[in-house]
């Protein structure tokens, strides 16, 4: 008798925390009000950060990242005085990059255009997934960086695959992984995001590590500034010589 009765509490237990498992919905909206809450997510219109970024060698690069909606992008990198650029204004992204000894602007290749696309999202994935044409897998948990995250399968409309991973006790982004073509090569990324601070009520993360999986040395970026809702030109998303859009 006294074995049945510790069975059955044993099945009540195992039933009791399959009820409570956390669905994706749940983790997602526990995630958002981690960030700041969706209805202020929504409500920012533009981004401005400033940040330092250095390699394995010491090398340092400036740079700032500018966003506005919708799909406007800018990204600026400047070494040892020289600055690149890397841009979308929604629709059509562009580029200057003096590591190949050109100064002038350069159209994006598809692909690129469509990376552009996901970074200019201020919302993220998780926000109106279904109407982005964005599904959203949750795959479970798994271990990074020595603690538990839940691990999101994240296809765009265009086929692309991200993964994000959540972690499980903040609810806040901790890695994702992602296939970027750079240069006209495929190149598997790994980025981890830390150093989260409040920002006019929102959470940004002021530690980033990107790397290309297989590569020892990732390039390591300290967030200086965050600014919400700057007020930026649309000329400065558009290519040089177009009208804004």
């Amino acid at each position: 008798m006294t074995r049945s009765w510790m069975f059955g509490i044993a099945l009540a237990g195992l039933a009791c925390a399959t009820a409570h498992a956390q669905t994706a919905d749940e983790i997602i909206a526990r995630h958002l009000a981690a960030r700041g809450g969706l209805e202020r997510i929504r409500s920012v219109q533009s981004l401005r950060m400033h940040a330092t970024a250095t390699r394995g060698s010491g090398e340092s690069v400036l740079l700032s990242r500018e966003i506005k909606r919708p799909g406007r992008i800018r990204l600026e990198f400047t070494y040892q005085g020289v600055t690149g650029v890397y841009a979308c204004d929604g629709e059509q992204g562009w580029r200057v990059s003096p590591s190949t000894g050109s100064m002038d602007p350069q159209l994006m290749a598809p692909p690129e255009t469509r990376a552009a696309l996901e970074q200019a999202d201020i919302d993220g994935p998780f926000v109106d997934s279904e109407a982005k044409g964005i599904t959203v897998e949750l795959l479970g948990r798994v271990p990074v960086a020595g603690r538990q995250a839940f691990k999101f399968k994240v296809t765009s409309k265009n086929d692309t695959v991200r993964h994000f991973y959540v972690d499980a006790d903040t609810y806040l982004l901790v890695r994702t992984d992602a296939t970027r073509t750079m240069r006209g090569r495929t190149v598997q990324l790994e980025t981890t995001f830390a150093d989260y601070r409040d920002v006019n009520g929102l959470r940004f993360p002021h530690l980033i590590e990107s790397a290309a999986r297989g590569r020892p040395a990732p390039l390591r970026i300290v967030v200086d500034i965050v600014e919400v809702g700057p007020a930026i030109e649309d000329a400065r998303f558009s290519l040089p010589g177009m009208a804004a859009r």
